[in-house]
């Protein structure tokens, strides 16, 4: 589990493919503390398993639907990722419950600043946007927002100016995709 308080931005190093596994190595400093091989940390939102630490980076391991499924397989080296280590039983939950199994990529139809802060429209399934209520809970890439405006398939949030300079919501653009997850407490209760 985690909250959707991004803890700092990786810089991929490599991508490699072999086996019908993809490694992701990303360079990091703040989330390698008190981290070891097996735990979890999610990468733009998806919950991903540390398979190998180095001084600066760490390493996992990423099936194929994982690639298939998130803007992971979009990857290059040098991009920016959003980071956060998995919660601690009695740690302050921030933001909102987020599991970090990606739910869709959500396309980013809309970008624009106003005054200091991000907006972006996203386009998700349709059938998705049950879980997404006005005024809900949504990951978008690991990052916990609120839901600011619904209408049809497409929903709206609004970037604080803190938020886009510590995550990497300052780099999208129209057209991009972006992994979306709604909130738990909401799929729970939506029949």
């Amino acid at each position: 589990m985690f909250s959707g308080i991004i803890e700092e931005t990786g810089k991929v190093k490599s991508i490699a493919y072999a086996a019908g596994v993809t490694r992701l190595k990303v360079r990091a400093a703040k989330v390698l503390g008190g981290i070891k091989i097996g735990d979890s940390i999610a990468v733009n939102g998806v919950c991903l398993t540390v398979v190998e630490l180095k001084d600066d980076s760490l390493s996992f391991e990423i099936i194929s639907r994982t690639i298939k499924n998130t803007n992971l397989g979009l990857l290059k080296p040098a991009q920016s990722v959003n980071l956060e280590r998995a919660l601690k039983v009695g740690d302050r939950v921030s933001g909102h419950f987020v599991s970090g199994h990606i739910d869709c990529l959500g396309l980013v139809r809309r970008r624009s600043l106003r005054n200091g802060s991000l907006e972006l429209e996203i386009a998700v399934t349709s059938v998705l946007m049950r879980y997404c209520p006005d005024k809900g809970s949504v990951s978008v890439n690991g990052i916990s927002l609120t839901v600011a405006a619904v209408r049809g398939n497409v929903f709206k949030v609004c970037v604080i100016p803190h938020t886009l300079k510590n995550t990497n919501l300052s780099l999208v653009n129209p057209s991009d995709k972006l992994n979306v997850e709604f909130d738990l407490l909401a799929k729970r209760t939506v029949v």
